[in-house]
């Protein structure tokens, strides 16, 4: 029999389960505490959360290996290849890889139905133990409570936000969302919130499991000057703990202030200079990505409006001497309206375009949902027609911003790549 390639695999793992998304830990569990996946490495940090989750991932697996740790990484979605969602020391597996994992869960899980997301969090989990890695970081995909990765039990757990996406799945209730991301949290481990002011619900599931919580803006802070920011918080022994004049990161700094929280209860040393070092290297592709060429841009697959306040934000700190373009492509379950709000005040023109597959839409369909509520827009049937236009129109002195899903992002990577 011809073996599979990467791409074969991944066609079959689409096709094992009916559903994209069957949220539940009973399948999944069973599979894996049959194939001893249960405990991936010596220390296992999650992260969960509306927005921040790869931020938070890449800046905690960024500072520890500056402390000598091998830190394996799970995050999802990918921008360009599988391959992406798993990386040891910042560098990801090759397809040979995958396919062993992937060959032995399918031997494993006998007549179980696993979704793809199931099948790749397996995945990490196996090959993690593989190389023998530290530390294991993991991204909570959808929710926390219910979701693949939540099998694992954690040893330092964070919620990074919580604000309203998902909601076919997770309800349009900030309680019922704050309740599910604190599954996340686990008996006496330490419990980390980069929101401020979280609902109750999630300080009332701490509470109940005796986790010990720690919230940004009660426990943890961060002051910030032009050129560096300073950290206030609770160290591992229970007292204070202060970082003065670290650098701004490329990231959210907001992420980097509950990160430095959580790596307080690590049992190992993490010096100043690997805090520093590790801000200074975490770089995560299109999250607030610059490029100056063949013009000025920020790509951000920033899909909700709280991401979309998040690049207001940066946008309202750096001045353009010129036009102020946004590329928006969305898919047709996510908040437009909400999203566009944020910005609106930035923006001088609106490019929209569409997204093909089952949960896209056209630019006028998109463009319809925004009811004209945009002064001056221009619709695209693709990503590359909308770029191939703002070639030919922005000028040296003008910046666009290219938004709205990962899909966005992935298109517009892949024609810049032709341009050069």
């Amino acid at each position: 029999m011809t073996q599979k390639n990467l791409d074969q695999w991944l066609q079959y793992l689409e096709s094992l389960h009916p559903s994209e998304i069957d949220l539940g830990l009973a399948r999944v569990f069973q599979v894996a505490k049959k194939m001893a996946l249960l405990k991936p490495a010596p220390l296992v940090i999650m992260a969960a959360g509306t927005n921040g989750k790869g931020s938070t991932v890449t800046l905690v697996s960024s500072i520890l290996q500056q402390a000598n740790q091998k830190v394996g990484t799970y995050m999802s979605p990918h921008l360009h290849t599988y391959n992406e969602r798993v990386k040891i020391d910042g560098v990801m597996l090759s397809d040979e890889d995958f396919i062993e994992s992937f060959e032995a869960i399918d031997k494993a899980r006998e007549d179980v139905l696993l979704t793809y997301f199931e099948v790749g969090t397996l995945s990490s989990l196996y090959l993690f133990i593989k190389y023998q890695v530290d530390v294991a970081v993991l991204e909570v995909g959808l929710g926390g409570r219910l979701d693949a990765v939540n099998i694992v039990d954690a040893d330092i757990s964070i919620v990074t936000s919580i604000g309203l996406d998902h909601q076919d799945w997770l309800g349009d209730d900030l309680s019922k969302i704050a309740f599910e991301k604190a599954g996340i949290y686990r008996p006496l481990k330490p419990a980390v919130c980069g929101e401020r002011n979280p609902p109750q619900t999630l300080i009332n599931h701490a509470l109940d499991i005796k986790a010990p919580l720690f919230i940004k803006g009660e426990h943890f802070n961060y002051t910030q000057n032009s050129k560096s920011w300073s950290w206030k918080g609770v160290g591992g022994n229970g007292g204070c703990a202060e970082l003065q004049d670290l650098p701004l990161p490329s990231l959210p700094l907001e992420n980097a202030v509950t990160v430095l929280q959580a790596l307080q209860f690590v049992p190992f040393k993490i010096s100043l200079k690997n805090i520093v070092d590790g801000i200074n290297s975490a770089h995560l592709s299109g999250r607030l990505e610059r490029i100056e060429s063949p013009f000025k841009a920020i790509l951000d697959v920033g899909h909700n409006p709280q991401a979309a306040k998040l690049l207001s934000s940066r946008l309202e700190g750096s001045e353009v001497k010129g036009r102020r373009f946004a590329l928006l492509a969305m898919l047709k379950d996510k908040d437009p309206e909400g999203v566009v709000k944020e910005l609106t005040d930035n923006i001088s023109h609106w490019h929209l375009a569409g997204i093909d597959g089952y949960r896209g839409q056209t630019s006028q369909e998109l463009a319809e949902k925004l009811n004209n509520q945009l002064p001056m827009v221009t619709c695209h049937e693709q990503v590359s027609d909308a770029l191939d236009d703002l070639l030919a129109e922005m000028n040296i002195d003008d910046e666009l911003i290219v938004l709205g899903s990962f899909v966005t992002v992935a298109k517009a990577h892949e024609w810049l790549a032709k341009q050069n």
